[in-house]
């Protein structure tokens, strides 16, 4: 599951959710969330399903193979919710049952000991809309089974149904023991219209024509698997073929994206060969699939050979040349292919067994494909959605929690994947990944607790992990260091006084640079006391002292260096990505002096395009023409389209004509990120030549990639045309946007869709506000929103216009809905 971390983006939620997690915390540590109990084990899985559009709902037959686990059994529950259940047989026999709408508790008609199999065949009615049980930030609802404008009355949305079992919402569509620590082999049978494609895990063995429109596709997984990762997935979709080792890759996505998917998806082959070479263990599965799914209620979900996307996936040649802003969540869930699908986290407190190497897995494609500095920005990122969130509290392994749902946040995924190259640098590369390939082998198609991926680390490094997994996997918090120096110039030594901040006292290794004249020399300490100092002696003055040098360390460091150590800190050839973006931060905040202008100017040209961007967005210009020009040659010639684009945000800001041409030949640029931001400069100093280039754009797809740079021209100008392509827009706009500007434009845009007369845009703003509202209802969204509704009722009501009524309707409609 790829977790897309709203607590971090969505400013006007962030007090809601501390405060959540503050209120939590008291209520959580009395709850122990154990393991669940295995009393009869899944074996075998069989389905046959066929879809009610008009009702959203399932017709299912079931044939469930259980054994007892140990002790004898003449009864089985079974996890089945919001069903109605009709029938419930074994070997033609009828069978006595109680249901009450989530577990189905079956009276069987033998006594049945360890190992003997027996099977169940139920039939029921899935009906999703029934379902009770809520959803989290990382997965907005749980309803299990969804159907995507059945009827066909949106125009703008295509008809489809899939399924989301993670965390236990397989058990909404067909009856189970919705459990991580089950696992089963299956079968669907899936009949559905015959204008739409199926899929499922495993392979596709036939498919039946029933001479009534409608077709039954068999599909059929023989390896055993979690039942949260069951997958079906229907719809009009375009099937575009890939292959891997000679097994099938496919990408299913909607036919006007069909131009795209190899483009979005094409590194998925290089990336099972990586993985497989990387684990030891060769990719284990029948096939490998991917598809792009509408209104899915998270960012991605792993499902066996059957991976599920958000829309957020689907880019254009536009976008794509930029940056592929999905390559990180395709690398995530192909690893859960291994940890997670191969072998599962035996609990929901065990989550980190899965979802903290997905996390780093996305590191490790970026070492691997782009360089370690790409891959030390994204780990930067992550780090500080950890910081940012609120987490210091939570275990990594945790076994009190409020919700299951509530362990999908950073600590699981953002943390774990820095504690996992905390320990990859603590053992080794060959010790590392040696050890992950024995945990994999010793639990393949079982399950896994970080235990046992501990007693398989110290099996191949022969050290004793405990101390690291207690501190880092079962412990909660981290390092909070202030650092200082005390220079004695008559004895040539520095002390350097390390201090940890927080109330808990961490114990860890520490790595630290001391260069003299050029050259560094590594000291090695180990700090575990709340204070520490060293003394270092020295033939010259260093020119810096770096603290945690290779930047491992999961840590807020506050060092206490002059300017001129972060002067040379940039300078340095072996400063990494951290250590040259903390000294572009601090250099900054001190433009004044000449020394360290002229390192935010040598970051122009930094070899890492995310610092050039980042140093075009600190320098101040004003300070030395000279840098105008280096930025002008960014805007031209760098070859990266993102830095282009932003030397082009930098050089409107300055609102002079001279650069009129270097916006319009950017216009001709097949970068979204470009062409939009010239557009935007143009038009702050010749609007006629900026609103030919965007009448021009008429393409949905660009003008979605190009939504902010086209923004201020639509709202200025009130291209009412355009209303109702901007008017879903507002709230993402508004709230997942950090750019102030662009914030404002779609405040803008909010006001002038309120107080119109357009049906269109009223109703598209509507039922987006709507959406919104019960998405996030569990961080007071609705309340927000709702106001929000409010005030354009206001202004509609305001209105001198025809049709003044049926816009009220609407949106008292809409504000009615919001559940």
């Amino acid at each position: 599951m790829k977790k897309i971390i709203l607590s971090i983006l969505i400013l006007f939620l962030t007090l809601n959710i501390v405060s959540a997690q503050i209120q939590d915390t008291t209520k959580v540590e009395t709850v122990y969330r154990a393991e669940r109990e295995k009393i009869n084990d899944l074996v075998h899985t069989k389905l046959k399903v066929s879809f009610d559009y008009a009702k959203s709902q399932m017709a299912g037959e079931a044939w469930i193979t259980l054994k007892p686990h140990f002790y004898p059994v003449q009864t089985v529950t079974l996890d089945a919710k919001g069903m109605l259940i009709h029938k419930v047989s074994r070997d033609g026999k009828a069978l006595k049952y109680d249901y009450d709408g989530n577990k189905l508790s079956i009276k069987l008609d033998n006594l049945f000991v360890k190992d003997e199999e027996y099977t169940l065949h139920i039939t029921y009615t899935a009906r999703p809309e029934e379902v009770t049980q809520e959803g989290s930030a990382a997965i907005s609802d749980a309803k299990g089974l969804y159907f995507i404008d059945p009827l066909e009355t949106d125009p703008d949305k295509p008809t489809q149904i899939w399924t989301q079992g993670e965390t236990e919402a397989s058990s909404c569509w067909f009856p189970t023991i919705d459990s991580p620590n089950q696992k089963t082999t299956q079968e669907i049978y899936m009949t559905v219209p015959n204008k739409y494609v199926t899929l499922s895990n495993g392979l596709l063995e036939s498919q039946t024509e029933n001479g009534d429109g409608t077709r039954t596709d068999y599909w059929n997984f023989d390896k055993p698997h979690a039942p949260y990762l069951f997958f079906m997935g229907v719809g009009d979709f375009a099937i575009v073929k890939d292959t891997w080792n000679d097994i099938a890759v496919d990408y299913y996505v909607e036919k006007e994206y069909e131009p795209y998917a190899k483009e979005i998806f094409g590194n998925t082959p290089e990336m099972l060969t990586f993985f497989s070479e990387l684990t030891g263990i060769e990719y284990p599965w029948q096939k490998y699939a991917q598809i792009v799914c509408r209104d899915y209620v998270s960012g991605a979900m792993e499902n066996t050979t059957a991976v599920i996307h958000a829309e957020n996936a689907n880019q254009t040649s536009g976008q794509l040349i930029d940056t592929n802003v999905w390559e990180n969540t395709i690398a995530h869930e192909a690893i859960h292919h291994w940890f997670g699908n191969l072998v599962t986290a035996e609990s929901w407190s065990n989550l980190s067994m899965n979802e903290s190497f997905a996390n780093y897995s996305e590191y490790l494609w970026q070492e691997y494909k782009y360089g370690k500095d790409y891959a030390d920005a994204h780990r930067y990122d992550d780090v500080q959605g950890y910081f940012m969130g609120g987490n210091e509290s939570k275990k990594l392994v945790r076994f009190h929690y409020g919700s299951r749902e509530d362990m999908f946040d950073a600590v699981s995924y953002n943390k774990g994947g820095a504690i996992l190259h905390m320990l990859r640098h603590y053992l080794g590369d060959k010790a590392f990944f040696a050890g992950l390939k024995e945990y994999l082998i010793s639990n393949k198609y079982q399950t896994g607790e970080a235990h046992q991926l501990r007693l398989a680390l110290e099996e191949i490094s022969g050290k004793d992990l405990n101390p690291f997994f207690n501190q880092w996997f079962f412990d909660s918090g981290h390092p909070k260091l202030n650092v200082s120096y005390i220079y004695n110039d008559e004895n040539k030594s520095v002390t350097v006084l390390i201090k940890q901040t927080t109330d808990k006292v961490f114990e860890f290794p520490l790595d630290i640079d001391v260069y003299e004249n050029g050259v560094a020399e590594r000291y090695k300490i180990n700090v575990k006391n709340k204070e520490e100092k060293f003394t270092i002696k020295y033939k010259t003055k260093p020119q810096l002292i770096n603290i945690d040098a290779d930047k491992i360390l999961l840590a807020e460091i506050k060092d206490e260096k002059p300017i001129d150590n972060y002067i040379y800190q940039y300078n340095n050839k072996k400063a990494n990505f951290l250590d040259r973006r903390n000294a572009i931060e601090i250099l900054a905040a001190d433009q004044d002096n000449k020394e360290a202008y002229k390192t935010l100017m040598n970051a122009l040209n930094d070899k890492y395009y995310g610092l050039r961007i980042l140093a075009l967005d600190k320098i101040d210009v004003s300070k030395d023409k000279s840098t105008l020009k280096i930025i002008e040659n960014l805007a031209t010639s760098d070859d990266k389209t993102l830095v282009k684009a932003k030397a082009i945000k930098v050089l409107g800001k300055l609102d002079d004509k001279k650069y009129a041409n270097i916006f319009k030949e950017a216009t001709k640029s097949k970068s979204y990120s470009v062409k939009s931001n010239a557009i935007a400069a143009l038009y702050k100093i010749d609007k006629g030549a900026a609103l030919d280039k965007v009448v021009a754009i008429t393409n949905p797809l660009d003008k979605k990639g190009m939504l902010n740079g086209l923004l201020p021209v639509y709202v200025n100008e009130r291209l009412s045309q355009e209303m109702p392509f901007i008017a879903d827009k507002i709230i993402s706009g508004l709230f997942f946007n950090q750019d102030p500007e662009v914030q404002a434009l779609y405040g803008q845009a909010f006001q002038w869709i309120a107080t119109s007369d357009n049906l269109k845009a009223t109703k598209n703003m509507v039922d987006d506000f709507v959406a919104k509202a019960n998405q996030y209802k569990k961080y007071g969204a609705d309340a927000i929103i709702k106001q929000m509704l409010q005030q354009v009722q206001a202004g509609k009501e305001q209105l001198n216009s025809s049709n003044k009524e049926e816009l009220i309707a609407i949106v008292k409609q809409g504000i009615a809905d919001i559940k």
